[in-house]
Parts: structure tokens; C-alpha cells; sequence
């Protein structure tokens, strides 16, 4: 009996980049109660109360109901938090349960292993992003000027944070960590992103800190292309995101090359 022959990968592992990706799709699915439903429930609460709240005579931006000009952002809020939460909980637990020797182990090049450990949560951000989409619809009254540019958006928005989620990951060594991140990191971004007041409302000093803030320019480019209203430059915004997730990119593919916290 012949041995059988060595498979040949090519110039990229396919097959390992597949099997990796159906790992946390699997994984993903057996939490879908708190990675998608939780998210929504939690999304709809946020704009009911805000709803509440503000009363149907507010006026935040001119042509634009208070739903339809805070709906956006509790969209892309969802999508924000989905991206870090699932993409963070993946690579620390596979590092605290000890399961990372294993994809470590595997004939992944950084590159491959980085993208296996992107996708599942971006495609998981998208889906929560998509039914906080539809519950939020009947309170907001969306033209679709350039549905394109929304989705867009969209996924520069779930790619950016689940490139920062993967960082948090590594970063962490307990859910301590991980804990501390989300609490001083994501719910100040979100609060600060612009979703519920408009910038000129804003001090000079406060408006730059927002203009920073990466979910602003991904919320105020999804709502130019749902309803036309932009405060900034959406092509601005939209350069600034992907530069942000190219440099995101090549920073996790060092440390991943390296070794960071994820070799003894």
C-alpha cells in the first residue's frame, strides 16, 4: 500500500482558510441567542427610550424626524459591538482555554490565520446589523438615496472593529481585560459617535474629538446614503476607514507573525 500523496496547498491555503471560518461560524451560531438576538433587543431598547425621551417635537437636523436621524446610528452601534464582541470572545477563549496551539499548529501563513479569524464575526456584525435594520424601519423614514454607499459603510464599519476586537484578543489575557476594553473603549465610541445629536450642536473642541471617532463617520455615512443628511464629507469618512482598517490590518498581521501572546 502506497502512503498518500501530500496535498498540495498553492499559493493560498484555501482549504485552511475555509475550515477556519466554518470554525467560528459553528462557534458563532451556538451564541446566536447573545451574538445577534441580544444585540437587537438591547439596539431597539436604546432607540425606544431615546424615542421616548426626546418627544415627537424635537429637532436634531433639519428635514429629519428624531427615528430617522438616530436610527443609523443605533444600526451601525449594533454592527460596532457585535464586530468587537465576537471577534474578542473568539481569540480569548481559544488563548484561555488553550485551544489556540491548535490553529497555531495549522499550515496557515499569518495572513490566512488573520483572515479565518476576521470573517466569521464580520459576517455575524452584518447579519445583527441587518435585523437592527429592519426592526428600526418603522420609526425612521428612509429615502435610499445611495443604498450602495450605506452598505458601504457598513461593512468598512464591522471590518474596523472586528480588526479591533481581534487586537483586544490578543491583547487580554482574562475577561477581566476584555471587560475593561469594552467598558473604556466601545461604549464611549458609541455614545460619541453622533448618533444622537447633531455635530454643530458641539463646542469646537468637543466636534474634533468626535470627528475621531471611527463609528461617526461610518454612522454619518450611512445615514447621507439612507437619507442624503451628511454632516461631513462621506468620501472623507469613508478614506479614513479604510485607511484605518489597512493599518489595523497590517499591525494584527505583525503581531500574529510574532507570536504575541499567543506563544510560550
Amino acid at each position: 500500500m502506497t502512503a498518500p500523496a501530500p496535498r498540495k496547498l498553492g499559493l493560498i491555503n484555501k482549504l485552511g482558510c475555509q475550515t477556519l471560518c466554518r470554525r467560528g461560524l459553528m462557534r458563532l451560531w451556538r451564541w446566536s441567542w447573545t451574538s445577534i438576538a441580544g444585540v437587537c433587543v438591547s439596539s431597539a431598547l436604546l432607540l425606544a427610550v431615546f424615542l421616548i425621551a426626546a418627544g415627537s417635537g424635537a429637532n436634531i437636523a433639519p428635514g429629519l424626524s428624531v427615528g430617522t436621524f438616530v436610527a443609523p446610528g443605533v444600526v451601525l452601534f449594533a454592527v460596532s459591538y457585535s464586530a468587537f464582541e465576537t471577534s474578542a470572545v473568539l481569540v480569548l477563549e481559544d488563548k484561555i482555554e488553550g485551544t489556540i496551539s491548535e490553529i497555531l499548529m495549522a499550515p496557515l501563513a499569518p495572513l490566512e490565520l488573520l483572515t479565518g479569524l476576521i470573517l466569521p464575526p464580520l459576517f455575524n456584525a452584518l447579519l445583527a446589523g441587518a435585523v437592527v435594520f429592519v426592526a428600526t424601519m418603522p420609526f425612521a423614514d428612509y429615502t435610499f438615496v445611495d443604498p450602495l454607499l450605506a452598505l458601504s459603510f457598513a461593512v468598512l464599519d464591522a471590518l474596523v472593529f472586528t480588526l479591533i476586537g481581534v487586537l483586544a484578543g490578543l491583547w487580554a489575557d482574562k475577561w477581566e481585560h476584555y471587560g475593561g476594553v469594552e467598558a473604556f473603549l466601545m461604549l464611549p465610541l458609541g455614545f460619541l459617535s453622533g448618533a444622537f445629536f447633531a455635530l454643530s450642536s458641539l463646542p469646537e473642541a468637543a466636534r474634533v474629538a468626535v470627528i475621531c471617532n471611527p463609528l461617526y463617520h461610518a454612522v454619518n455615512g450611512l445615514r447621507a446614503g439612507l437619507t442624503g443628511h451628511s454632516e461631513t464629507n462621506p468620501g472623507l469618512g469613508a478614506l479614513y476607514l479604510a485607511a484605518l482598517s489597512l493599518s489595523l490590518t497590517l499591525l494584527l498581521w505583525r503581531l500574529i507573525a510574532q507570536g504575541y501572546k499567543v506563544r510560550a
